[in-house]
């Protein structure tokens, strides 16, 4: 039996190499097709000039789960949404001209979590599993082991700088990712008082919502999490009867109430619905906080955009109130629940996610000039997903793979190593051939039974592109990025890349330098914008600073 089916899907491989697709353009098959079009990208590479410039802002853009395989198949998604094949569809991640690879482990797993690997990302420092913001001498889940071991965040470099900050996120604002930029845990467990054990509390650790308030002063903090921040008990203003929303803490503090009083004599908002959302202006604006749901945010295949906006309204929003900062901005825009939809199995979920993400870039990118604005997309990690199946060119991405298995049963294209999918009744997996894997909530199957899928271990694309764009080339560790965007900004340690000393008043110590050395002192500063008119007054006409040959 098992040779008969083995002899049925060699012969049916056979025959779809012989046949083919026919979704082939007509063009296609002109090999002239392919040359011109890698002849443009060719040129375009060759014309391309590096921008050396001081990044003035920082978009960061971090997509939780999206590991190759789920770029790869929100860019095929994202043409079939539009009625392409999808497979040559461009992604706005695709225009990044700088690309590289991180390596995501944590110190003590092969395998990282969100908190480990935004604790790399952000701050700079590889950590250990399910810690925020604090080095790899700090253990999970133990308070005394975090005094001493926290790191700060390029969140707070930039504001250190002068710079305007903020986060948007589709989880809660209390979530790993956005969480490691402005606190410190040694769980990414501690979301509220509530959630601290008892020994954490008489050791003196505080939770991650009331560090959102103490720790860094941040300008827009966009996502969901309410009820981490109202006492234990509050009715949700959204879902009142549902007691699962009601406020969770313990120590009767009103987080947000005690936001609004600490931004006295600034224009501060708090909004929990997309009416509110929208009345915001953000010229008049100084500073925002969003919370649209007492959790994570609804995932957008879900969303009413009635009562919740979507992940690119967000991120407009936070760019046009923090750009009005002549230092500039730094803002971090995650698209958390990718990762989320991927642990449930949801492969379409997961999808959507990622092509909303992809629109929020295009919008970042549409609002900010590139010539000062670094802009980053990567993820912190993978999910053990799989693209598989010898599919024919167009076909739905989350469609069933032509050929069938050894059992005599069809599968889908998109697969996962582990996760909730792996149903097997008999020694037989269920036959799918008149099941509709289309829909936002089928489970794909997995080959090891698991509650939730696990992440994955590979590396990770960094894409870039503005200012020193091109210092993410390669294969690095996932903590290079903070070092790198830092560089790029002058914020944090290393200011090589802006700080020049003063332009000279005396023509011997440029005689002795040289002309050049005068005109690049002169050159860094314009790029910076700083004041430099009544420097140029003080230098005597015959100064080497004025030749400018």
């Amino acid at each position: 039996m098992a040779m008969g089916m083995m002899r049925v899907a060699t012969l049916c491989f056979f025959l779809l190499v012989a046949f083919g697709s026919s979704t082939a353009k007509v063009e296609e098959e002109n090999p002239e097709f392919w040359r011109l079009q890698a002849q443009k990208t060719l040129q375009a590479a060759l014309d391309r000039k590096l921008n050396t410039n001081v990044a003035k802002n920082i978009l960061f853009f971090l997509g939780d789960g999206m590991g190759i395989t789920t770029y790869t198949a929100a860019r095929i998604l994202k043409g079939q949404l539009q009625n392409q094949t999808g497979e040559e569809t461009v992604m706005t991640m695709d225009t990044f001209p700088h690309v590289g690879l991180a390596k995501t482990y944590s110190v003590d797993f092969q395998v990282p979590d969100s908190a480990a690997t935004a604790t790399a990302y952000l701050c700079g420092v590889k950590t250990n599993l399910n810690t925020l913001a604090v080095n790899a001498a700090a253990r999970n889940g133990i308070c005394k082991s975090q005094k001493g071991n926290e790191v700060t965040s390029i969140l707070k470099w930039a504001k250190d700088a002068g710079k305007s900050v903020g986060i948007v996120t589709t989880t809660r604002v209390q979530h790993a990712t956005p969480a490691a930029s402005y606190a410190h845990s040694a769980s990414r467990k501690w979301y509220s008082d509530a959630d601290l054990p008892a020994s954490a509390k008489r050791d003196g650790c505080t939770d991650i919502a009331s560090q959102l308030l103490n720790n860094t002063d941040i300008d827009v903090i966009i996502g969901g999490g309410r009820k981490y921040m109202t006492p234990q008990g509050t009715k949700d203003p959204e879902y009142p009867l549902d007691f699962s929303s009601r406020g969770k803490r313990q120590d009767g503090r009103n987080l947000i109430s005690e936001w609004q009083s600490m931004k006295i004599g600034k224009v501060a908002r708090y909004v929990w619905n997309k009416t509110e959302f929208d009345a915001v202006d953000p010229e008049t604006t100084d500073y925002l906080m969003a919370l649209f749901e007492p959790g994570d945010m609804r995932f957008e295949a879900e969303r009413d955009p009635r009562m919740d906006p979507s992940i690119v309204e967000t991120t407009e929003k936070a760019i046009r109130i923090l750009r009005k900062n002549p230092k500039g901005f730094f803002l971090l825009v995650e698209g958390g629940r990718i990762d989320q939809a991927h642990h449930d199995g949801r492969a379409s979920m997961a999808l959507h996610e990622a092509v909303a993400f992809d629109y929020a870039i295009a919008k970042g990118l549409e609002l900010t000039n590139e010539e000062e604005t670094l802009t980053i997309v990567t993820a912190d990690h993978s999910q053990p997903f799989t693209i598989n199946g010898y599919a024919f060119r167009g076909g739905s991405i989350l469609g069933k793979s032509p050929l069938w298995a050894l059992d005599g049963l069809p599968y889908t294209t998109l697969l996962y190593g582990n996760g909730p999918g792996h149903k097997i009744t008999g020694g037989k997996r269920p036959d799918i051939r008149k099941v509709d894997t289309k829909t936002k909530d089928y489970v794909q199957l997995s080959a090891v039974p698991m509650e939730s899928a696990t992440h994955g271990g590979e590396d990770v694309a960094v894409l870039a592109r503005g200012p020193m764009s091109h210092l993410f080339h390669g294969v690095q560790e996932q903590n290079y990025i903070a070092h790198a965007m830092a560089y790029a900004a002058c914020v944090g340690r290393d200011l090589r890349h802006c700080q020049e000393s003063p332009v000279q008043t005396s023509t011997t110590p440029c005689a002795k330098r040289g002309h050049v050395v005068c005109f690049l002192k002169i050159h860094c500063l314009l790029r910076n914008r700083v004041p430099v008119l009544k420097q140029l007054q003080q230098l005597p006409s015959h100064s080497p600073a004025f030749r400018w040959r």
